[in-house]
């Protein structure tokens, strides 16, 4: 077996087979239990029990990798690479893509199925080295001049769903999907402001994503999509911040982006796309259960205006399915009242539900 470290997304997953001999005893309604179960480790093991392959002998199982980098989803060292199978008669390798946006027709699921997007977690405590008690804009409206009161340590939770409104657009091809994210952050140790909630940033977008089947440098190019996103604190001025994006994003998840301009007087933060980015990369590797993740954001400018962030985060078993995560983020942007502000973060609580 061959392990990867990690590159960029492009998807996998490999494709495991049930014998018929033990597909015609399985119960139909366990199996259909299995489809809503999204971590895919949870899943398989749920199909196993299901087709009572779980009761069979040890096989052995060899992948090997293709062009593109790859790892052994069955020791649970995944990374998100195409691998394929060289053994038996298996069908074509279904992508880790595949199970985040229903790519190819074996893995379509229909509209209206909610699912989880980024992921949904809870952190007790979240500390900064520098927090923003006077958030500021070029934009005169929207500076603060008498300092919020906020303390380091506060708590922060993410929750983040989407849904296919339509399967087959333009014929066959292309799905259009809706998100929402919503980002909270609550002084709940700050007992004298009588812990309010600094900050929540809410996120709906729209995507067309179609399955697409292309190489470059040997990466299998799995998905194309374009889309509009609006993302906002829903605040009053002096603390109002916004802004509008038309976005693509292609199978590696890399994700460029052009904002939607707007009125100067109505412009909230002018400047904007020179600190939260132009464009940004998440790179997702899976190791015998734990999830590690990266997001790398620039703004691809030189000079005074180049500005970026990256966000490090690690989830591993507890209990169940529920799961410890940990966030480090160093830059400008962790939130959008912080979209100019220069800082560290570290957070460790618990995670429902991961990328993948």
């Amino acid at each position: 077996m061959k392990r990867w470290l990690s590159g960029l997304i492009v998807g996998m997953c490999a494709h495991l087979a049930v014998s018929p001999a033990f597909a015609q005893n399985a119960d139909p309604a366990d199996i259909r239990a299995c489809t809503g179960i999204e971590s895919d480790a949870q899943r398989l093991a749920c199909y196993d029990r299901a087709t009572g392959r779980n009761q069979m002998p040890a096989a052995k199982k060899r992948i090997e990798p293709t062009s593109t980098p790859s790892s052994n989803v069955f020791s649970q060292n995944r990374s998100v690479a195409e691998v394929t199978s060289t053994g038996g008669n298996s069908a074509a390798p279904l992508s880790l893509l595949d199970s985040r946006w229903e790519l190819s027709p074996e893995s379509k699921l229909g509209t209206f199925n909610l699912r989880g997007y980024k992921p949904i977690y809870v952190l007790p405590a979240f500390a900064t080295s520098n927090q923003n008690n006077l958030p500021y804009s070029p934009n005169p409206e929207n500076a603060a001049h008498t300092p919020l009161g906020m303390q380091d340590v506060e708590s922060k939770f993410q929750i983040s769903l989407k849904t296919k409104l339509w399967q087959g657009v333009f014929g066959d091809v292309g799905d259009l999907w809706v998100g929402y994210t919503q980002d909270s952050y609550w002084q709940v140790y700050n007992s004298k402001l009588s812990r309010p909630f600094r900050e929540t940033d809410y996120e709906p977008e729209a995507m067309l994503v179609f399955d697409t089947h292309y190489q470059i440098f040997g990466w299998d190019g799995r998905l194309l999509s374009i889309g509009v996103n609006h993302q906002s604190n829903g605040q009053s001025d002096p603390l109002s911040r916004s802004w509008n994006r038309v976005m693509g994003q292609i199978g590696f998840e890399i994700r460029p982006w052009w904002r939607i301009p707007e009125q100067a007087a109505d412009d909230n933060n002018p400047n904007i796309s020179n600190y939260m980015g132009r464009a940004d990369m998440q790179i997702i590797h899976e190791w015998h259960g734990q999830e590690f993740g990266l997001m790398l954001r620039d703004s691809l400018r030189g000079g005074s205006e180049q500005h970026g962030a990256g966000r490090f985060t690690w989830s591993f078993p507890l209990v169940g399915n529920l799961r410890g995560y940990m966030e480090l983020f160093k830059g400008y942007g962790e939130s959008m009242i912080d979209y100019n502000h220069n800082a560290t973060y570290l957070g460790a609580g618990i995670s429902l539900l991961d990328w993948y």
